[in-house]
């Protein structure tokens, strides 16, 4: 096997403690730079509690549940698209605009590519820890990932409403952000899913191609 195949082989599996850190850093500037821009302080708290959590369960378990560098970076990328869009509120969120108005479509689509990348994103992290932390079963560890996104989509969704309806009804169409769409919650739904879907398949099929090339090479 060649010295590139090799590298390309260890990618997924690369464990450094600088290479998180480093995101970490990063993560926080631009987390503190939405707070002091944002249009809509009182969306920005609603919207980033779960930020909190999430970011705080992650650095708790970094020990314990360590992930390689490629399924930080994959999350850094959505935490990152995450709290751009909660910095001016899905629905205003001005690459969605620019976006609209490039492709003509009726409404901004922001909270769609989030909401994609949901799955396309954070599947990977999630396969990588039940296969190398929890050492589960292969088919358990491609079956999990998407079943865990969908499931997660549809309780953000009762999130949402609870928020939007029960507690926080002054703050609910900024929080929502469904535009008019009455099957918002649906598509939402259905886009996570899908790009969990997607990146298993990219997944599966580079491993195909990795695998023969170390076979081709060995």
């Amino acid at each position: 096997m060649n010295y590139t195949t090799a590298s390309s082989l260890k990618l997924s599996e690369e464990k450094s403690n600088t290479f998180p850190l480093a995101l970490l850093a990063l993560f926080m500037g631009v987390w503190l730079w939405t707070l002091i821009d944002t249009s809509d302080i009182n969306n920005w708290f609603l919207e980033n509690t779960l930020t909190f959590l999430f970011g705080s369960t992650l650095l708790l378990t970094y020990k314990k549940y360590r992930l390689s560098d490629l399924s930080y970076t994959f999350i850094f990328v959505y935490l990152n698209l995450h709290i751009y869009g909660a910095k001016y509120t899905y629905a205003e969120n001005p690459f969605g605009f620019w976006l609209q108005e490039v492709l003509h479509t009726s409404r901004n689509h922001y909270d769609r590519i989030v909401h994609f990348s949901f799955g396309f994103l954070l599947a990977y992290p999630m396969r990588d820890l039940f296969k190398n932390t929890f050492k589960f079963p292969e088919k358990y560890c491609w079956l999990l990932p998407a079943e865990i996104t969908l499931s997660f989509s549809a309780m953000y969704e009762l999130i949402e409403w609870a928020v939007a309806d029960l507690l926080f009804p002054e703050q609910g169409a900024a929080y929502l952000g469904s535009q008019g769409d009455i099957w918002d919650a649906q598509k939402d739904m259905g886009l996570a899913f899908s790009g969990a879907i997607i990146i298993l398949l990219l997944v599966f099929i580079c491993q195909k191609i990795f695998n023969g090339a170390q076979k081709q090479h060995s």
